[in-house]
């Protein structure tokens, strides 16, 4: 019998032999062993995952050792923080985090979940990066449910409402926690902001009173920073082209990103797991009429987030270099400052603009934050 959410929702543990089955024999399945671990025969990493029969094994044997492997590739050293201060095996979490890098950022809290054995999320996942066979096997094996994106406005509310639904049902049903973007879409320009549509979206599959319907999903804001901000040039590109006119993407730009974001250097991580949002929160928030509701809710999600965000020497390099200051030298080296600018001139170089604009959008990716989080700006 079909479930209303099947087209949707992750596998389950008995769809994983036949999963696993394809993966191993798709064509791509080499080149991904080889990438990540080269030192490995491909036949012996084909016996090995053949065994897997469940989606706790699938994790611990194939995805676990994957992101230690990215991790140890391009990561200088990653923190975290909240995590055993804030979570609780009964009680499961609607984790809505800033989005900078489409997999890196939900692959890393799971990857500190299992390690402190608590139960893994599931992930949303967009439609538009839902493609290929050995991509949706393997998204679905780790726990990846997909977001329908585009569509006219009948079928974005039909969509949403889908998605709030299975969300709402993972959490209560399966007692799974989820987690989600604060937006659609990474952010590129520093300024970390959640979307009122995503926080209206989860209200949709309850007709439970304000605090009580969001309540009982325990919104929980998750901040991630990065040293060196993922696809940092592609973002700036990106940027620039849509300062005068629509940006399109290119034909596998998302998949360019994800294994740009895999492989380039990130120098040190961390990932901070907040306080749930309260009751007490929740309720002042429905002091305030309709809209507004989910506006105070989303200004609260992101002051937590900045409260929670790291702030690295890069930002400080490119905020002191952005504003021609030297205001925050302290947290920075002269040679820092000297390697820095030159991997932004260096990769800027390749990127088709007028130069000093093109800066000024990079410089600002780093710099934001800064602004944001110590001189109180408006977010």
């Amino acid at each position: 019998m079909l479930n209303k959410f099947d087209h949707i929702r992750p596998y389950n543990d008995s769809e994983i032999p036949l999963a696993i089955s394809r993966v191993v024999n798709n064509k791509y399945f080499p080149v991904i062993i080889q990438t990540l671990f080269p030192d490995k025969e491909i036949e012996s990493c084909k016996k090995e995952i053949l065994k897997i029969k469940s989606i706790k094994e699938f994790q611990s044997i194939f995805m676990y050792p994957i992101v230690d492997q990215i991790i140890k590739l391009s990561v200088e050293d990653i923190t975290y923080s909240g995590i055993k201060e804030f979570l609780n095996n009964n009680k499961q979490n609607m984790f809505i985090s800033n989005h900078r890098d489409i997999v890196l950022d939900s692959a890393l809290l799971n990857f500190q979940l299992f390690k402190n054995n608590f139960d893994t999320c599931e992930i949303t996942f967009g439609s538009n990066l839902m493609k290929g066979e050995i991509v949706i096997d393997i998204g679905k094996m780790n726990k990846m449910f997909r977001i329908v994106r585009g569509g006219n406005i009948r079928d974005f509310y039909k969509n949403s409402m889908q998605v709030s639904s299975y969300m709402r049902y993972a959490i209560t049903n399966k007692k799974q926690s989820v987690w989600i973007a604060q937006r659609n879409g990474r952010t590129k320009n520093g300024y970390d902001k959640t979307e009122m549509a995503v926080l209206k979206m989860f209200s949709l599959s309850s007709e439970k009173s304000f605090t009580d319907n969001l309540l009982e999903l325990n919104i929980t804001p998750v901040a991630i920073s990065y040293q060196f901000e993922p696809c940092a040039f592609l973002k700036t590109a990106e940027l620039y082209v849509s300062s005068y006119q629509k940006y399109v993407k290119a034909p596998n730009e998302d998949l360019n990103s994800i294994l740009k974001g895999i492989k380039q250097n990130k120098g040190k991580i961390h990932l901070s797991v907040t306080k749930p949002i309260s009751k007490e929160e929740l309720d002042y928030c429905d002091s305030f009429e309709k809209n507004e509701k989910f506006l105070v809710l989303a200004q609260i999600i992101d002051k937590r987030i900045y409260k929670n965000y790291k702030l690295f020497n890069t930002n400080f390099i490119a905020h002191d270099f952005l504003n021609k200051s030297y205001r925050y030298q302290a947290n920075y080296t002269k040679q820092e400052q000297e390697e820095f600018i030159d991997y932004m001139q260096k990769g800027l170089k390749e990127i088709p603009g007028e130069y000093q604009e093109l800066e000024n959008i990079f410089l600002k990716i780093y710099a934001n934050p800064v602004d944001i989080i110590l001189h109180n700006c408006s977010l």
